[in-house]
């Protein structure tokens, strides 16, 4: 090894023919102070926020909700209202949806949202609140389980089919195009142009449906499509839209019972964390995230605990 200044040996790293240099101490050197961190300038930061809108406040504003009498159209209901807006619940069953929309102060409307004059009166009972029409949520919808051919050979029934896809799809294409006239007709809220907020429910099974949910699958699969052409039109006249697709929810339509929740433990053993089923609570707390949030436009959110769905 070749000896360094002064007779001691030059330090390697390994590698052949490569000696670092040994600095040599030094006598009293300085360590330079640190700086105070600069503090926020109040001025700068008020003349940054003022060019950006304030965030959408459901305060003082109507709602309406198909499906809005149970489960997750119920939940978004009452967060809705919890939040200070006037709900309209647009749901069929009569005794159920007066039940929710007297407790939380709004109005039910009887609604067919496949049927056009149906949804329309809903709209107009909406428009006629004190409250500004600000906010669509769409959770109208059933299930139906069939496959496309049966094991006995027996095709899809084709009635059954259409049904599925005029209440999902159609449904929701309805109460969205109806409700976002009406709120263009009103106001902006903000500098921005902000008229109002369009929440459509799809489903984890429009993205990768299972054996049997052909029907399901297809209607909420179009919800998905209608999300970003919906957006794009209806940015002409300020109003957003974003899709949720819920995974698995816990709702009443499970039942209650020892064999209801062996049932649903076995729903939701593919969820990756947490390991249950979601809540219709957690589904409305997403939904007043995406109307609050201003920035949130022409997406489809996963709302399922990080599942994906088996063939079966």
């Amino acid at each position: 090894m070749q000896g360094a200044p002064g007779g001691g040996p030059t330090p390697t790293d390994g590698r052949r023919g490569y000696r670092q240099s040994v600095e040599p101490p030094r006598a009293h050197r300085r360590v330079p102070a640190r700086p105070h961190p600069a503090r926020p300038n109040p001025v700068r930061l008020a003349s940054v926020a003022a060019k950006y809108a304030p965030p959408m406040k459901l305060n003082g504003t109507a709602a309406i909700i198909s499906g809005g009498a149970s489960g997750l159209g119920e939940a978004a209901a009452r967060a809705l209202a919890k939040a200070g807006a006037t709900v309209v619940v647009a749901d069929l069953n009569e005794q159920r949806g007066k039940a929710v929309a007297a407790e939380l102060g709004g109005l039910f409307v009887k609604t067919d949202v496949s049927d056009e004059g149906s949804v329309a009166a809903a709209v107009e009972a909406a428009v006629a609140q004190e409250a500004p029409l600000r906010v669509v949520v769409n959770c109208a919808g059933i299930g139906w389980a069939s496959r496309t051919v049966g094991r006995d050979g027996t095709p899809h029934d084709l009635a059954s089919f259409r049904k599925v896809i005029d209440i999902n799809l159609i449904g929701t294409f309805n109460l969205m195009r109806i409700a976002a006239a009406a709120i263009a007709r009103t106001e902006p809220v903000d500098p921005d142009g902000l008229r109002g907020v369009v929440i459509n429910t799809a489903s984890v099974a429009g993205i990768e449906g299972q054996t049997g949910q052909v029907a399901y699958s297809a209607s909420k699969g179009g919800i998905i499509g209608m999300t970003v052409p919906a957006a794009r039109d209806l940015a002409a006249i300020g109003v957003r839209v974003n899709t949720v697709c819920p995974g698995i929810i816990d709702t009443p339509i499970y039942g209650t019972g020892p064999a209801s929740e062996e049932f649903k433990a076995k729903l939701a053993a593919p969820v990756v964390f947490p390991k249950r089923m979601g809540t219709a609570a957690e589904f409305a707390h997403l939904v007043l995230a995406l109307i609050e949030n201003d920035y949130m436009n022409s997406e489809v959110i996963r709302f399922d605990g990080g599942i994906r769905f088996q063939p079966k």
